[in-house]
């Protein structure tokens, strides 16, 4: 493997928080478990786990850590982080998609790592949801 193709590794403490997260995920029904942490600029991180319910409409994991963020006063997303519960890639639903859109920048990397902590695959923005509808395309307030 040459070195553009070289998995990069993310930091243990991210990887124990994402471990341990995808640990608390609630998902009884689909048995498919999926922690994220949301990152911004600052540093500051947030955690979350996919919550399901009997009527099927739970919470993502993307959701629940952007929910926390947004209760914490952030607005800005520099990282993401998603973790499923196998070695394959386990990347954002289409509502996700939109959900992190809302609060990315065009630098904004969004990373699917193994349970190792590898790198499995980076996003930009624009790779994740190309010509995505934001809030610029809304009218001003």
């Amino acid at each position: 493997m040459d070195e553009d193709n070289a998995m990069s590794q993310a930091d243990q403490a991210l990887v124990d928080t994402l471990l341990t997260t995808l640990g608390n995920a609630y998902a009884p029904y689909s048995n498919h478990p999926v922690a994220a942490v949301m990152e911004c600029p600052d540093g500051q991180q947030f955690a979350g786990a996919n919550v399901e319910v009997a009527h099927y409409k739970g919470l993502c994991a993307e959701a629940s850590a952007i929910s926390a963020m947004i209760t914490a006063g952030q607005r800005e997303l520099a990282k993401v982080y998603v973790m499923g519960p196998g070695e394959h890639l386990c990347t954002p639903c289409g509502d996700c998609r939109q959900r992190i859109r809302e609060f990315a920048t065009p630098e904004t990397q969004i990373m699917v790592l193994s349970h190792q902590g590898g790198v499995l695959k980076t996003y930009t923005m624009e790779t994740l949801l190309p010509d995505a509808f934001g809030p610029e395309q809304l009218p001003p307030r």
